[in-house]
């Protein structure tokens, strides 16, 4: 449950204020930069100064925010993918995600980081939950032999960190993008017997 700067849970009407302010934040960051104000960021939101306070004490804990939000709506959408049952597309969706949202994630953090803002704080909680979903699903995806077995949590990892590091550092041109995540998921499916003849050897399921 969303809490206050206090740690105390949020009653409905502030979430939706919080929200609303993470919202605006945003918005007035891609418009001003580092220099946006807090009273800049309140005029977005359509609320009071004192309510961007009582949220975020500080502009250094609002950018945190700001970072930790947009991962627990990342998180949310693995969870919504899995739930939906398929899971060779929850898994390899949920992948595709994580790397598409790299790149403007990488953007802020980068500019907030030369600002001093520690974009870490705060974030432990939620990097653990998204580790956790992903070996759910990789798990899951393995038991449904959508996933070759012998691929673990390490090598997963590793891959796509290297995956969001390219296309972080503009290493992968937009149309390069999905070929590349293509050829990856590729090395994720149970490799195919080559004594086999090619018609029994089936489709392999699309991300």
């Amino acid at each position: 449950m969303t809490e206050d700067a206090a740690g105390r849970p949020l009653r409905a009407d502030a979430r939706r204020n919080r929200a609303r302010v993470l919202e605006a934040a945003e918005t007035v960051l891609a418009r001003d930069g580092l220099s946006a104000s807090m009273r800049a960021v309140a005029e977005e939101a359509g609320v009071g100064l004192g309510t961007i306070y009582r949220h975020f004490p500080t502009q250094e804990a609002l950018y945190q925010a700001i970072i930790a939000d947009r991962l627990r709506k990342l998180v949310t959408e693995g969870e919504t993918l899995l739930a939906a049952g398929d899971i060779a597309r929850a898994f390899f969706g949920f992948l595709t995600r994580i790397v598409e949202v790299s790149a403007e994630k990488r953007t802020l953090s980068d500019a907030l980081t030369g600002a001093g803002v520690d974009v870490k704080d705060g974030t432990s909680d939620i990097a653990r939950d998204m580790r956790a979903l992903i070996e759910t699903m990789l798990t899951r995806a393995q038991r449904e032999g959508a996933v070759r077995d012998d691929l673990r949590m390490p090598e997963l990892l590793a891959l796509l960190a290297a995956a969001c590091t390219a296309v972080e550092r503009g290493q992968w041109q937009a149309h390069v993008a999905p070929r590349a995540l293509a050829v990856l998921f590729d090395g994720f499916r149970p490799r195919v017997r080559r004594d086999v003849p090619e018609g029994e050897q089936g489709a392999h399921p699309e991300p």
